[in-house]
């Protein structure tokens, strides 16, 4: 089952360690922010809302602010901060930006330029954050319904894949739609089906289930972001 993710913007690609034991996001963040957890949150706080982080210039932020609107469930929008503000107070009460986050990815003229686990020394004066809706919002919903979640049986990251599906463009912003994939056996699809579509602020139901070429994969087994995970014949 291939799920939205955002357009083709890199990903972190690095699996991590399993999650570290917390009762609540405030204290998940509390060990983010300490060290404590650098890998991928999949499986992490079942039951709440889980989100990207996109920070960008505030003379490039209105483009960005369209794209999302204009690619609602690719981009699905949970929050804007203040200019300069790290800290997403309304859905994150306490939140420091620059250091909640496992691991961040700074780009510079389009280019990778470090990935880190503080952004302090990164954050622009200027800054615009963004918080995007993020598939592992239902992990708990499918682990409640009795799907497994593959990817953290296995200590990975999901796969995810750049799709021939293009986004609407916005300014000077414009590529393809980006989509995680997980395993499912064929008689769980209509669950997760119906349960994913739920999550419209979590990129909603599958893209696509089965025959990946037709949405511009070429081989599920090479996943162009995250890691590869084991299929089963029934899936």
């Amino acid at each position: 089952v291939f799920s939205r993710n955002h357009d083709d913007d890199d990903n972190d690609a690095t699996g991590g360690p399993p999650p570290a034991p917390a009762s609540s996001p405030r204290e998940f963040r509390e060990v983010v922010r300490a060290g404590g957890h650098t890998g991928p949150t999949n499986g992490c706080c079942p039951g709440f809302m889980q989100c990207n982080l996109v920070v960008l210039e505030e003379d490039r932020a209105f483009d960005f602010l369209l794209f999302c609107q204009r690619n609602r469930t690719a981009c699905p929008l949970i929050e804007v901060c203040d200019v300069g503000s790290p800290s997403a107070e309304a859905v994150a009460a306490g939140s420091d930006l620059r250091t909640d986050v496992p691991k961040y990815r700074i780009y510079r003229d389009g280019k990778l330029d470090a990935e880190v686990d503080d952004a302090t020394p990164y954050w622009p004066e200027r800054s615009v954050a963004f918080l995007i809706g993020c598939s592992f919002s239902y992990d708990g919903a499918l682990l409640d319904a009795g799907i497994p979640l593959r990817s953290v049986e296995q200590g990975k990251n999901v796969p995810m894949y750049r799709t021939n599906i293009p986004c609407r463009p916005a300014g000077g912003l414009r590529g393809n739609m980006v989509v995680s994939m997980k395993p499912i056996k064929a008689t769980d699809v209509a669950k997760e089906v119906e349960i994913t579509n739920k999550f419209p602020h979590a990129h909603g139901g599958p893209v696509c289930v089965g025959c990946p070429s037709a949405i511009g994969i070429e081989d599920v087994m090479i996943p162009e972001w995250g890691e590869g995970v084991d299929i089963l014949p029934d899936e």
